[in-house]
């Protein structure tokens, strides 16, 4: 069996609904960790309140591929578009 046939036998049907298509919005992100699992959780925020609006947990093996990944991308994009300008770090203090 060719590489190519290989990997079309093994495609999963993924669904996805509605409302995860649509995607959620972040402008704030905060990323922790314990020994077994990271937590990158997202954000929406408004100068007076915000909204936790996604929780990623993710394996360390498996962030250490998100990472690699989101690298990768941004190297293509750059390539592509041009360098990205990095925004400025939101001012510290305590999230409620």
């Amino acid at each position: 069996m060719s590489d190519e046939a290989s990997r079309q036998s093994k495609q999963i049907p993924i669904k996805v609904t509605d409302e995860v298509l649509g995607g959620v919005y972040s402008n704030h992100m905060v990323v922790s960790h314990t020994q077994e699992e990271f937590f990158l959780d997202f954000f929406s925020m408004l100068p007076h309140s915000g909204k936790l609006s996604a929780r990623v947990i993710a394996s360390p093996g498996h962030m250490k591929r998100i990472a690699r990944a989101l690298a990768d991308n941004i190297t293509k994009y750059e390539a592509r578009f041009g360098p990205i300008t990095e925004a400025p770090e939101p001012p510290s203090g305590p999230v409620h």
